[in-house]
């Protein structure tokens, strides 16, 4: 049986499986262009029918599916929280998403969510930098420290997310997670995500430390450096 194309997929997905919907949106990988053999298909639902948001995830006509469902204010929660967090993951998936099951309050909120994602996330206090500077000087030092490959291989990974959050933060662009992390950093600036990959490749190919080092100081440079002597949180 051949897999049916993603957008009939979830048209039929969405008729039969939530028939008394207002709107649906087809968003994510395939709508990106980005669709890999493990991609799934991220339907968001909007209903009258539902008092609260919910997902759940099935596999229907050999798809793997995540549905979203909302209905037409609880959405804006999520709209809030993904503001807050600096992760974008409702706004992204509503303002890309492909209308499946037209109603005329969808453009209202594709809008809402596009200018939300085109002013992006809260502009971080120089006391929040200071704070995220601390924590990566502090995880820095244990990476330099460290002379155990197993410890060397956590600490880096965490370090990796530590500097992605702050190249990202920084600059007021919108975070990601796992396999999101290098889309936002390239979205951002081709050149730092170059440089991220390189020296962390650098790290597990070979062990070597230097340009994770390099980079974390590069970037801390323009906001004063590594910080410890004279922190101080919650003191009064």
């Amino acid at each position: 049986m051949t897999k049916l194309d993603a957008r009939k997929a979830a048209q039929q997905i969405v008729e039969k499986n939530y028939p008394n919907c207002k709107g649906a949106l087809l968003a994510g990988s395939v709508v990106r262009g980005q669709a890999t053999n493990t991609s799934d298909l991220d339907i968001v639902i909007f209903s009258e029918d539902t008092y609260f948001s919910y997902r759940e995830s099935f596999i229907e006509l050999e798809w793997p599916v995540e549905a979203f469902v909302h209905n037409f204010s609880s959405y804006k929660h999520f709209f809030v929280s993904d503001k807050e967090r600096a992760i974008p993951t409702l706004l992204r998936m509503v303002a890309e998403g492909i209308v499946l099951k037209e109603d005329t309050r969808l453009h209202r909120i594709k809008q809402e969510a596009n200018e939300l994602l085109e002013a992006g996330p809260e502009k971080w206090t120089s006391e929040m930098i200071n704070i995220k500077r601390y924590f990566i000087t502090d995880m820095l030092d244990d990476f330099i420290g460290s002379s155990t490959r197993g410890e060397d291989i956590v600490i880096a990974g965490a370090l990796a997310e530590r500097i992605s959050e702050f190249a990202l933060r920084t600059n007021e662009r919108w975070l990601g997670s796992s396999k999101w992390i290098i889309r936002s950093l390239k979205q951002y600036d081709e050149a730092f995500a170059a440089a991220f990959i390189e020296a962390f490749d650098l790290f597990y190919k070979k062990g070597e430390k230097e340009p994770v080092i390099q980079l974390v100081d590069a970037m801390l440079y323009p906001y004063g450096g590594r910080l410890f002597d004279g922190f101080s949180i919650g003191k009064l």
